[in-house]
């Protein structure tokens, strides 16, 4: 029997590409997001015995236990929760920063995240389940104009560690997974839509696909289940970390 996953942020990305390994792997997905059509597509290309769409904003909580009250008992039982929603807004310095965008990255990226973790820990317990949360090499560098972003991605991996010790002894694996560049919609969102800025940051980088992070998804999540992978770090090969700066007096 197929066992069962939910991703959230699977419109687009790493989401998108997580339930397409997941099901080549056997796996029956609840994708979760907010663009309805995008879920639908994937229900269509996959398969609605694979794939059950459940389209709901992370943040509403309302909307999201209502969604999973209304789960089929094909897709009922969760195993696997992937964290995977999540955005950054802005570039600007924090003097310069929009007060809104922090409080949506906040929301999104850290509450929302915690609160459907919560949710279903006693199902994965029951199951001796995993977790896997998306996290970022911004949880470790900072870098200009990371400030919030980077501060709820440290979150997402501190909060991986403190989940894994507090589940000590009752079987549920949990992971980290920090990602450096990956060319997805990404910087669209964190730009508004500059088209000019995402070709800027990816052109000629070789950066990761949503793909490679979706393997590595599976591969952790498919592990025998007495190995656990607490922190997983990858980079393109193209990408470094970032070097201290200086300023002079004049």
């Amino acid at each position: 029997m197929s066992r069962i996953a939910l991703v959230t942020g699977a419109t687009a990305g790493i989401g998108e590409a997580t339930v397409r390994a997941l099901v080549a792997g056997g796996w029956r997905c609840i994708a979760t997001g907010r663009r309805a059509e995008r879920l639908q597509a994937l229900v269509d290309e996959l398969g609605a015995d694979k794939v059950h769409p459940a389209a709901f904003d992370v943040t509403d909580e309302a909307a999201r236990d209502a969604a999973l009250d209304a789960l089929p008992e094909a897709f009922a039982g969760i195993e696997l929760l992937v964290n995977n929603a999540g955005l950054a807004l802005g570039t600007s310095p924090a003097q310069e920063s929009d007060l809104a965008q922090w409080k949506t990255m906040i929301a999104t990226n850290v509450t929302a995240l915690v609160s459907l973790t919560h949710k279903l820990l006693p199902g994965l317990i029951a199951r001796k389940g995993a977790v896997i949360n998306l996290s970022s090499v911004a949880a470790n560098y900072p870098y200009p104009g990371g400030n919030v972003y980077g501060g709820t991605k440290a979150f997402v991996s501190q909060f991986t560690l403190g989940l894994r010790s507090d589940l000590h002894g009752t079987g549920v694996r949990v992971t980290a997974i920090e990602p450096g560049m990956v060319e997805t919609e990404f910087t669209l969102v964190r730009t508004g839509g500059n088209q000019d800025a995402h070709e800027k940051l990816y052109g000629g980088a070789q950066p990761m696909t949503a793909a490679d992070i979706a393997e590595t998804v599976r591969w952790v999540a498919e592990l025998p289940p007495h190995l656990n992978i607490n922190t997983l770090e990858l980079m393109p090969v193209s990408q470094s970390y970032a070097g201290f700066r200086i300023a002079r007096e004049p």
